[in-house]
């Protein structure tokens, strides 16, 4: 069955405390633009975690969110950051019955009607979604990092990526000193916790942390610090420039740093200052490839509209920025790559360079507007002809219908230009495909008075359709 509801994120991230309640927010978005869908939260844990609401109605392509709420723990989880046991399942369905009885009834009562609702249809017309719980924070970093325990650490801040925003100076200059304390592996640490993100003044000393091993320059060290003033300085100096593209030890430029974090503002200035967009890393990862495994909108969005490819691949498994993001479940960043707004653009305004630049850096052909308008369509309506050709070579669906049953071929048939219909009949258009009103285009055609199109139908097995008695005319 199709998803109905898009997460904000696949995993349940808790930022845990000892001894206090620990909350988390699930945001959820209708995919639906037609009906509201019903949601109902499940917890494989329900003596360790509160939901609420549990369950409830979202309206068609609109968002709301659950709160889940960790009871007060006597102890750290012994397994943390992610939870080996603990599950929750979100249940969706189409409900628009259900809409009417919720609007006339009280708060209190809503909850009930959606579970009763639940329990009568069972799992037939579900789709259900798994999220798995993790744990993070500063208290769990705090901890992890007094045990030297590197690997929990770096879970935590993949997990967690703004959690050094929540350390004051005070604290991150503690946890620093910390870091460096450990027996063994305090370099180790050290260079986890700034490559992170951790900001203290001690971090840029040489003799603190050896950022000659890996291979950073100074433009390293102030993007993975977000230090955006010292950013600006290096750029303006003379010769500054030189490090815009520079190579750490793994190959990576300040820019794969920045799209890492998710930092924004310093990724916008390196670009600005003419940095390498799909430059890539030893393992052939550029940061567009980094910002949609980490599903950061933003930082995808920006690097897109930057010029960045969404196609190039890594050495190893082949996949793309697109690829990871759709592995990830990251629907968001999925859209964004995929670019269809700006394919529908393009193919409105007959862009030809533009459009099939877009293609091919595999933009899909296949976005729908709210009306169920495609690319194809937009193109077949405007007579833009040499649009729907590349379209067309592109495996754009000749035979795909809006919410009004409409096909290109019927679009073009409206729109009025011969050579657009002559050039999807020549690739196989249904010629006597017919609308929701049961309309075909031949009748369309007449009906408009279009003699030339009407002879290219005639010619190629067209047949007239009966207009229904309740329509004005054939035409949308």
């Amino acid at each position: 069955m199709e998803k109905l509801v898009e997460v904000s994120e696949p995993e349940i991230g808790i930022d845990f405390a000892l001894g206090c309640k620990c909350r988390a927010t699930v945001n959820l978005r209708s995919l639906s633009a037609a009906y509201p869908i019903a949601f109902k939260v499940q917890t494989s844990s329900p003596h360790k975690f509160l939901v609420n609401p549990p369950s409830g109605l979202i309206s068609p392509l609109s968002s709301t969110s659950f709160q889940v709420i960790l009871k007060p723990q006597p102890q750290i989880p012994p397994t943390f950051p992610r939870s080996p046991s603990d599950r929750f399942l979100v249940r969706t369905a189409i409900a628009s019955e259900l809409e009417l009885k919720l609007n006339s009834s009280s708060e209190s009562t809503r909850s009930e009607i959606v579970n009763s609702w639940f329990k009568s249809i069972g799992h037939r017309s579900t789709h259900d979604i798994k999220l798995k719980v993790v744990f993070v924070g500063p208290f769990l970093l705090r901890h992890a990092v007094s045990n030297g325990d590197c690997d929990s650490v770096r879970n935590i801040i993949k997990r967690h990526r703004s959690i050094f925003t929540e350390f004051s100076t005070r604290e991150a200059e503690s946890l620093f000193r910390v870091a460096k304390q450990l027996p063994n592996n305090n370099k180790d640490m050290v260079n986890i916790l700034i490559e992170g993100g951790l900001k203290v003044d001690a971090c840029t000393e040489p003799n603190d942390v050896k950022w000659v091993s890996k291979g950073w320059t100074a433009l390293h060290i102030a993007v993975a610090n977000d230090r955006r003033e010292e950013i600006e300085r290096l750029l303006r100096v003379n010769g500054g420039c030189r490090w815009l593209d520079s190579r750490d030890k793994e190959g990576r430029t300040p820019l794969h740093l920045a799209a890492s974090k998710g930092l924004l503002g310093s990724g916008k200035a390196l670009i600005g200052a003419g940095a390498q967009v799909d430059a890539r890393s030893k393992d052939g990862r550029t940061a567009l490839f980094r910002a949609a495994a980490n599903g950061d909108c933003e930082m995808a969005k920006m690097l897109v509209e930057m010029g960045a490819d969404p196609t190039l691949t890594e050495l190893h498994l082949r996949r793309s920025a697109l690829d990871i993001a759709r592995a990830k479940g990251h629907g968001v960043v999925v859209k964004i790559l995929e670019r269809g707004e700006a394919v529908l653009h393009a193919a409105r305004h007959g862009d030809v360079q533009l459009l099939e630049t877009l293609l091919e850096k595999g933009a899909t052909t296949n976005f729908r507007d709210q009306y169920g308008v495609a690319a194809l369509h937009m193109a077949a309506i405007k007579g833009k002809k040499d649009a729907v050709m590349i379209l067309a070579e592109f495996g754009a669906d000749l035979e795909c219908q809006d919410i009004q049953g409409h096909t290109p071929l019927q679009m073009a048939v409206e729109g009025g230009c011969a050579h657009t219909v002559e050039v999807l009949l020549n690739r196989g258009a249904n010629v006597n495909v017919k609308n929701n009103k049961g309309i075909t285009p031949l009748s369309v055609s007449k009906f408009l008075g279009y003699e030339d199109i009407t002879q290219l139908l005639v010619d190629e097995g067209a047949v007239l359709s009966e207009i229904p008695s309740n329509s004005p005319s054939p035409v949308s």
